[in-house]
């Protein structure tokens, strides 16, 4: 992000990062820049139409160069703030609202969004408010009628300490949760943090891993578990994909409700679970429109993992190799989120061999 946002490149190519492409369209687009963005194939499948009509709304010049709604875009300049109040749908992606709401403080009438729907993501939402707190512009934030309100304000310099990132500590409670035994420590972690993904250890306390934080650190043991479990990924998407493949190796099934983001994802992470799971037998069904009912398998054997150029899929199915040997195709997708994660895996004992073809 650094680099392209420094960038005198007229092409800014943000490769698979979707929340790049979402930020950068709206900081590019308010500081008046005429710039080219663009990403891989399936960035080019990632809808962006939400964001870029609420960005002409407010005087932003965006044209579409390919298909319209979807990158590759160009922003042609802004000039004139054209309103001060945006209504934005809540279910879609909270990343649009993240966008918007870090570019209104620099807005000369500031701006009021109006969230309509069902919200997902609401921790994502309020860790982005938090944040831009730390540096000095307030945001007011009224769930009963769903507005944020933020005015006219500068930013302001301020240091800050970045947290450890609980969407990767999530793999971690896989491993945990499939190995025999285990005990493992993780550094510098927040019992208080703002990410929404913090939930991991509420959600994975029935799946088998309890949570310890001791000394600025995170313990995580082993516990018993559950035979079934129901949760609503609706404010915690990402954890989707170390959830189900634990519960579907391990033997407990899920009633699960909140995964309708994941299909526009770097990939269709549903679809991409359903193939994947189904190696040991485990079924995922959505017997009603929203509600999806997980019946797990069983490991018998070696087992070849595809990952859709997906950091999620190479990472949430990895905890699989306590079991069995495991193969992970396209395994450098890990450096989009967690470059060090295979690094990680064999200071902990795992003994990793890299294939150039694996079949």
């Amino acid at each position: 992000m650094n680099r392209l946002v420094t960038s005198s490149d007229s092409v800014l190519d943000v490769m698979d990062a979707g929340t790049t492409m979402r930020f950068l369209t709206a900081y590019l687009g308010v500081t008046n820049q005429v710039k080219t963005l663009t990403g891989t194939a399936r960035m080019k499948e990632r809808p962006l139409g939400i964001l870029v009509e609420a960005l002409r709304a407010l005087g932003v010049s965006i044209d579409y160069l390919e298909k319209d709604g979807y990158p590759p875009i160009q922003t042609r300049g802004f000039h004139l703030q054209k309103t001060a109040g945006l209504t934005i749908p809540g279910h879609i992606s909270s990343q649009y609202i993240s966008a918007l709401m870090m570019v209104a403080p620099t807005l000369p009438q500031g701006l009021t969004l109006t969230l309509t729907g069902k919200i997902g993501s609401v921790p994502y939402i309020e860790m982005t408010a938090a944040l831009m707190e730390q540096f000095g512009v307030h945001c007011s934030i009224n769930w009963q009628t769903q507005t944020i309100q933020i005015p006219p304000q500068p930013y302001s310099p301020a240091n800050i300490t970045v947290e450890a990132d609980w969407s990767a500590i999530s793999y971690w409670y896989g491993f945990t949760a499939l190995a025999e035994t285990a005990e493992l420590s993780l550094p510098n972690v927040s019992e208080k943090s703002l990410q929404g993904d913090r939930v991991i250890a509420q959600l994975m306390e029935p799946v088998g891993v309890r949570s310890i934080f001791k000394n600025n650190q995170l313990v995580l043991t082993k516990q018993e578990s559950v035979s079934e479990i129901r949760w609503d990924f609706k404010d915690c998407p990402d954890l989707a994909q170390t959830v189900i493949p634990v519960c579907a190796a391990k033997g407990i099934s899920g009633e699960f409700t909140g995964l309708e983001s994941l299909r526009i994802k770097e990939t269709d992470r549903i679809a991409a679970l359903q193939q994947e799971i189904s190696k040991i037998g485990a079924e995922l069904t959505e017997p009603r429109p929203g509600h999806w009912h997980l019946k797990p398998g069983k490991i018998t054997g070696p087992i070849h993992i595809q990952t859709y150029h997906d950091h999620r899929m190479a990472m949430g199915f990895a905890p699989w190799s306590t079991q069995t040997p495991l193969t992970i195709h396209d395994p450098d997708v890990v450096n989009k989120s967690y470059p060090g994660f295979w690094e990680d895996m064999a200071a902990v004992g795992f003994v990793l061999k890299k294939y150039l073809n694996p079949e």
